[in-house]
């Protein structure tokens, strides 16, 4: 090999280091803390939008709200700290979920993130993108999969929204128990409907001392 040859092997391998170095790195948005069993923990990382609310999408196709407010929009996220000032309890018997976290710079309505929601859910990733939402939205999936077991936790609040065929509401379903000093207002308890409403309950767990 000649060494004019030499040098321009060099700098093509040089080329293609610094195209590899430039691409950008995908970091999470939000990291999902197992508390064993079937009970979880959502952080969201540093640089996210104020607002939050949470979602999980079952492989039986169920989609859960697990962020309930009185008013039904986004809530307040701070950085390192769980969301819902929570753990959330995923029911065993509905398998692996996709638990997806909406980031926004203003509160948004969850009714409109539910039903848009409902017509992807047999998409198997979503972003932003393919969301009809107001201002800035990022979006951070996160999978788990519920193992029988785990210490039980005092204290829970129970929200749901389970959404039928066709996006309507099969009902909403809350059930309340003794929290101690919650960082969120939770909605308030409601009767369930008397047909029975949605299939089971995931619990958001308030763990504070």
């Amino acid at each position: 090999m000649t060494r004019w040859m030499r040098a321009v092997a060099v700098v093509a391998l040089g080329a293609v280091g610094c195209t590899q170095e430039q691409k950008p790195t995908m970091t999470a948005r939000a990291e999902l803390k197992t508390m064993g069993g079937s009970t979880v923990e959502i952080i969201p990382k540093e640089g996210q939008h104020p607002y939050c609310m949470l979602f999980t999408v079952s492989e039986k196709g169920i989609i859960r709200q697990l962020t309930m407010t009185r008013e039904n929009r986004s809530i307040k996220c701070d950085t390192g700290k769980r969301i819902y000032n929570s753990s959330f309890r995923i029911p065993v018997e509905e398998g692996k979920v996709r638990a997806y976290v909406f980031f926004s710079d203003q509160r948004i309505q969850a009714g409109s993130v539910a039903q848009q929601l409902n017509d992807l859910r047999e998409k198997p990733r979503l972003t932003a993108m393919d969301f009809r939402l107001p201002g800035s939205v990022t979006v951070e999936m996160l999978e788990f999969t519920p193992q029988p077991g785990g210490e039980p936790v005092t204290g829970a609040v129970v929200g749901t929204t389970d959404l039928a065929e066709g996006g309507q509401a099969e009902g909403t379903q809350t059930e309340e128990a003794e929290v101690e000093d919650p960082g969120q207002n939770p909605a308030p308890p409601q009767m369930a409907p008397p047909n029975g409403g949605g299939s089971g309950s995931a619990t958001a767990t308030d763990t504070v001392k």
